[in-house]
């Protein structure tokens, strides 16, 4: 059975907040909120798989601590876009 779009994207908004680490958490449920109605559903497919993907690998690549691998790339740089500026 194939999943209703708007159960879909109820399940990925549900994910990007309850991840593990509180930092996650925060980046990804404003991405979530921010995008995922807007996305394909390849982007969608992409986006889920990365969300099975380890909190710290994620976060080291939202930082940019380490470069995301492939296929997540674009996808982290969407994300790395909606983050807030940080002002010094």
């Amino acid at each position: 059975m194939t999943e209703q779009h708007e159960h879909r994207l109820k399940r990925l908004k549900m994910r990007s907040m309850r991840r593990g680490i509180k930092e996650m958490d925060l980046i990804l449920e404003r991405f979530a909120n921010a995008s995922l109605e807007g996305m394909s559903d390849a982007d969608l497919t992409l986006y889920d798989a990365m969300l099975s993907e380890n909190d710290h690998d994620l976060y080291q690549w939202v930082s940019g601590q380490a470069a995301a691998p492939e296929p997540y790339g674009d996808m982290v740089a969407l994300i790395i876009d909606q983050l807030p500026e940080t002002r010094g």
